[in-house]
């Protein structure tokens, strides 16, 4: 404890001896400069709450503000910063919706995160409020370009250009759209033709797709047998599979919704209009087809979420024909305990004996 205490009395003495003990010396008087929020609020800015006590409905609400508000400030200005860094905390959880599908990955899901922040803050000085698009649908290819892009950089064991490593993609998607259509291998010179370049510029390519994500010398050495490229290519998981499960598990959640809100996620899910566009086509307003459609995705979500419990029929003896009692699916040997005729006398008289 005296370690402790030892730096505060000797910073308390250095500057004179006369001085009154630390803990009868006032209080410092608070800084002049204003916080963040309180700068921000002079300047005609939201004040925002604690982040975490934010919903997903009220982060879109506000992030929508604020990106119109973000267009009128000049950019550099502390107003702008602030206004730019809430919209990052405010949709940090689209970057680990992107991430989370990387999870797989060697890399670390914090790296990954890191990464896609990037992109999310690319997203969000390219976005255009005018198009009347929600950001998260903007946001997300942005998003996950980045984490792609990332992971495409860092799977080189040697630096080598762009354009090489493009090549190697192209080469790649060619070998196999041609082993289809050729039922073989195909030659350089198909190859190169397929692709459009010369011969030299193939050779190239196929040198720069030797120094990308280079094998360990611990790897299991693979058969000499002669096999088609095609099958030494492992599928990874396509994520359309998962919009697809979706979609077939909410059909019979939404036929039995009614006509008017089937068309109107059919207006904004499928043709992707506005809610203001499907106000004016339906003859509503606005905030009327944000209630309808904020009542009709709770419904579904709900009817997602809930796992009713199989109609198994309930567990005792069958009917037997004469309509009571068991039959032949039954306890028989209930059956024949209940219904035994009691012994006669004479035989419990003979067994005494």
């Amino acid at each position: 404890m005296s370690s402790l205490t030892r730096p505060v009395r000797t910073r308390d003495t250095r500057d004179t001896r006369d001085r009154e003990p630390p803990a009868e010396t006032p209080p410092a008087a608070p800084s002049a400069a204003p916080s963040p929020v309180a700068r921000a609020a002079l300047s005609g800015l939201p004040e925002i709450p604690d982040l975490r006590t934010i919903g997903a409905m009220d982060a879109r609400a506000l992030s929508a503000s604020l990106f119109k508000r973000l267009r009128t400030l000049e950019e550099g200005t502390p107003e702008y910063s602030y206004v730019r860094n809430t919209l990052v905390e405010l949709n940090l959880s689209l970057v680990k919706y992107a991430a989370t599908r990387f999870r797989n990955r060697r890399e670390s899901m914090e790296d990954i995160v890191q990464v896609g922040t990037i992109g999310l803050i690319k997203a969000i000085d390219r976005f255009d409020v005018q198009r009347e698009v929600e950001f998260r649908s903007f946001a997300l290819p942005t998003i996950v370009g980045e984490i792609k892009r990332f992971f495409r950089d860092t799977s080189w064991a040697v630096r080598v250009p762009r354009r090489l490593q493009e090549l190697r993609i192209d080469i790649a998607k060619a070998v196999d759209t041609l082993e289809q259509q050729l039922g073989r291998a195909p030659t350089t010179a198909e190859l190169a033709e397929g692709l459009g370049i010369s011969e030299d510029e193939l050779e190239e390519g196929r040198q720069a797709a030797n120094v990308y994500a280079a094998r360990s010398l611990d790897a299991p050495v693979e058969n000499d047998e002669p096999r088609s490229r095609t099958t030494h290519q492992l599928g990874e998981e396509d994520p359309a599979l998962d919009v697809v499960e979706c979609l077939e598990s909410l059909k019979p959640l939404i036929a039995t919704l009614p006509e008017r809100e089937r068309l109107i996620l059919s207006l904004r899910f499928c043709d992707e209009l506005t809610q203001s566009e499907i106000g004016a086509r339906l003859g509503i307003s606005q905030m009327h087809v944000s209630r309808l459609l904020a009542r009709t995705l709770d419904v579904l979500r709900t009817g997602l979420l809930e796992d009713p419990e199989p109609d198994y029929p309930e567990a005792g003896p069958e009917p037997g024909p004469d309509g009571d009692g068991p039959g032949s699916g039954g306890d028989t040997r209930e059956a024949v305990v209940t219904r035994a005729p009691p012994a006669p006398a004479t035989e419990s008289a003979s067994a005494r004996h």
